[in-house]
């Protein structure tokens, strides 16, 4: 007579229970895995338009320091 598997080995299903759980915490963590991944380059790229607007402000400041000091610096000649 065939009985069930899961009458013949009780332990089974609690180790397919285990198994499946691990299979979908693996998904989770890989979902989780490719979240941040995408958000670390997202943060980069805002890193990266941060620092060129803060190099672009700095710039403005010292060509405008230079206009300044040109402006009123004494004229060649005698």
């Amino acid at each position: 007579m065939e009985g069930s598997k899961f009458i013949e080995r009780p332990g089974i299903w609690h180790e397919q229970k285990l198994e499946a759980q691990e299979r979908i915490m693996a998904l989770q963590f890989g979902q989780v895995d490719r979240r941040l991944e995408r958000i670390e380059a997202l943060i980069e790229g805002l890193e990266r338009r941060l620092w060129m607007t803060v190099y672009g402000v700095v710039a403005v400041i010292l060509t405008q320091a230079v206009q300044s000091i040109l402006q009123f610096a004494p004229k060649g000649g005698h």
